[in-house]
């Protein structure tokens, strides 16, 4: 679950609103007085995206805007200095460990605020061409001198972290220019095992180093496509596995929006989860509570039948990654965990199923992995007398049925796969997509 909040659910129009409404600091600065979440219930959410199948969490503990919702000492914009009037962060890693999540936090490498982050020439800062004199007083050297101080509160004061996720780099503020190597030893030294995304040096349109044949020491562990779905795993030149996370919005906002209500069906997100999975990434959902702390209505629906449907084919998801046997079906997408292979059936196929790559032979069992329903192998028939090396499977009681789909949504339909079909796969092939356990790549081990 990745969580947007910050003083931008007070306006509710986005976590771009100062940048794009080029709204002054003083005027900004109103929202302090106006913050006050007094529904803010935390153990509700992480008890949220633990049902909706979710094993960890990011909230934004400072986004672009600023504002902290943690007690630094190093700055007064902050939720203590609201009618909250308490560490919003310290509330959320205690609710979230409570539930067995593993917790991350977000932090933005661009402040708003800040007296010496530079502004006139920057192209998304609010009083960007506005105040020259401003400019000649900043001192860009004090501001990393503040964000280090910043990240090392939050490595030190909140417990064991599993995550940190920075954002962004742009033009003029990359790698080095945020003395990305010096902050990335603080934090590893800190937070031994912790993971990095990889916006030391990207944003959510760019990969990073991470894709190329030498990473930087600051490429991260993972990349971080935003608001699209890669159309192949993501691997570097030599074939080696790059882990990646898409991060996704259920309308199209990623803080609280009241205008927006375009927000995606459950079946949608669905779908975008095992597409993630089916190419070896993560899924990092997106809510955006609003000012008064409550998540909306229509993303609390969404995440209530996302779980759902997690309950029952969890065991297609946790694990798994892209499959190495080549195989393809109409309206599917596969992922695998060793010898375990799952077709999520997203279409009706006319009569049986046809696995294009997969003989008959190399399947030990197919069963509808939510009922444990067999499906059958079929060995006679005009498609298995004219496709011989092409497996079919059918859900009907007669082999040319054409059945409606026991969940429209996405059928998964779990098969076990000989050895000896694995031992065919080429190698490289197999050691590209799987790692030597046999596990997906998707994010190490937050999605397992």
């Amino acid at each position: 679950m990745f969580i947007h909040w910050g003083l931008y659910a007070v306006p509710a129009k986005g976590e771009w609103y100062a940048s794009i409404g080029r709204v002054p600091p003083e005027r900004y600065e109103e929202y302090l007085r106006t913050f006050d979440p007094v529904d803010y219930d935390p153990r509700a959410w992480a008890r949220m995206a633990r049902q909706a199948g979710m094993k960890y969490a990011v909230l934004t503990a400072k986004h672009h805007e600023g504002f902290c919702l943690f007690d630094s000492a190093y700055s007064d914009y902050k939720a203590t200095n609201t009618p909250a009037g308490r560490d919003l962060v310290r509330e959320y890693v205690d609710a979230f460990r409570a539930e067995g999540l593993r917790v991350g936090l977000y932090y933005s490498l661009v402040d708003w605020h800040h007296p010496d982050y530079p502004a006139y020439n920057d192209p998304f800062h609010p009083m960007r061409g506005t105040d020259v004199r401003r400019e000649e007083r900043c001192d860009f050297s004090r501001y990393l001198d503040y964000m280090h101080a910043q990240v090392r509160e939050l490595c030190t004061n909140y417990g064991k972290l599993d995550l940190l996720w920075f954002d962004f780099s742009y033009d003029g503020h990359c790698g080095e220019d945020w003395r990305a190597g010096e902050l990335v030893e603080m934090v590893r030294t800190l937070q031994p095992g912790i993971l990095l995304n990889s916006r030391l040096e990207a944003s959510g349109g760019s990969l990073g180093s991470l894709l190329s044949g030498a990473p930087t020491p600051w490429a991260g562990d993972f990349a971080t496509p935003e608001q699209i779905l890669p159309p192949a795993p993501l691997c570097r030149p030599d074939g080696t596995p790059v882990c990646w996370e898409a991060c996704q919005t259920m309308n199209n906002s990623f803080g609280y929006t009241a205008a927006d209500r375009c927000f995606k069906t459950a079946r949608t997100c669905i779908r975008q989860l095992v597409e993630c999975v089916s190419k070896g990434g993560n899924y990092l959902l997106n809510v955006g509570p609003d000012a008064r702390g409550n998540i909306p209505p229509q993303s609390r629906r969404i995440l209530c039948e996302i779980g759902e449907w997690m309950r029952l084919n969890a065991d297609s998801i946790y694990g798994c990654g892209a499959s190495a046997i080549p195989v393809a079906a109409f309206g599917c997408r596969a992922t695998a965990r060793g010898k375990n292979l799952y077709l999520h059936v997203m279409e009706q196929p006319v009569g049986p199923l046809a696995l294009t790559g997969l003989s008959p032979a190399a399947i030990r069992s197919a069963r509808v992995l939510a009922t444990g329903a067999e499906a059958d192998i079929l060995t006679s028939g005009w498609a298995v007398q004219n496709y011989p090396q092409t497996a079919f499977l059918s859900l009907a009681a007669q082999a040319n049925e054409t059945l409606p789909l026991p969940d429209e949504t996405d059928t998964v339909l779990h098969l076990t796969i000989s050895e000896l079909s694995l031992i065919h796969i080429s190698e490289p092939s197999s050691s590209r997509i799987h790692g030597a356990d046999g596990r997906g790549c998707c994010c190490c081990c937050l999605c397992l």
